[in-house]
């Protein structure tokens, strides 16, 4: 196709790019089912997912599901979480997360937004995280990652990740939000990163206008 000339055309065509580029785009937390991504993801937060799927295993083998985190004790809980950092705030969320989950919803992680959100520790991007990778729902998480190459693309000027959210959802099927979401994460951690981007080994950057090159 042509150069994209409007913002939802820069956004189809970098969705269909870095789909090309990265074939097989998957969340890079470690999980085995919806709970241990919920789990993961409150880990994530100023931290990167190499440690997390450092910590996890650990984490995943003491408390198993939402009634045992719920009932961990504290302290426990804070070691074994501590080289994720904000380990004490997030403890807390953890074990608020899993008590709400185990008293409200069963122990069964639900899907709809409202529910999510209504967990302890649990934003927009963590909610969209979940429904996108572990419950196969419409989801589209912005992190730095992809506010930051929303702007430079020129898809959207908004700096709030909600108002990002909203920009792009309807610029891609409902369906791959998620994987969109993924695709930005991972050309933003390995060509376009914050410092220094790599405008000369961009596959976007003939059109991007940001680009140096």
């Amino acid at each position: 196709m042509g150069t994209p000339r409007t913002p939802r055309g820069r956004a189809r065509e970098a969705h269909r790019r870095l789909g090309g580029e990265y074939p097989d785009a998957q969340c890079e937390l470690d999980h085995a089912n919806p709970f241990q991504l919920l789990v993961a993801t409150i880990l994530s937060a100023q931290c990167t997912d190499k440690r997390v799927n450092m910590v996890t295993p650990a984490v995943f083998a003491a408390y198993p599901d939402a009634d045992a985190l719920a009932d961990a004790a504290p302290e426990d809980l804070e070691k074994l979480v501590h080289s994720t950092g904000f380990y004490s705030a997030k403890a807390r969320n953890l074990m608020g997360m899993a008590r709400r989950l185990a008293d409200v919803y069963d122990g069964v992680v639900p899907g709809a937004m409202p529910d999510l959100v209504s967990l302890p520790g649990v934003g927009r991007k963590t909610a969209n995280v979940v429904r996108s990778v572990a419950l196969d729902l419409p989801g589209l998480p912005v992190d730095t990652h992809v506010g930051r190459l929303a702007r430079r693309l020129a898809i959207t000027d908004e700096t709030d990740p909600v108002k990002v959210e909203m920009v792009l959802n309807p610029m891609v099927p409902a369906a791959e939000r998620g994987l969109f979401s993924l695709l930005l994460i991972l050309h933003g951690r390995r060509v376009c990163p914050s410092r220094s981007p790599r405008c000369e080994d961009c596959v976007l950057n003939d059109y991007c206008p940001s680009s140096t090159v």
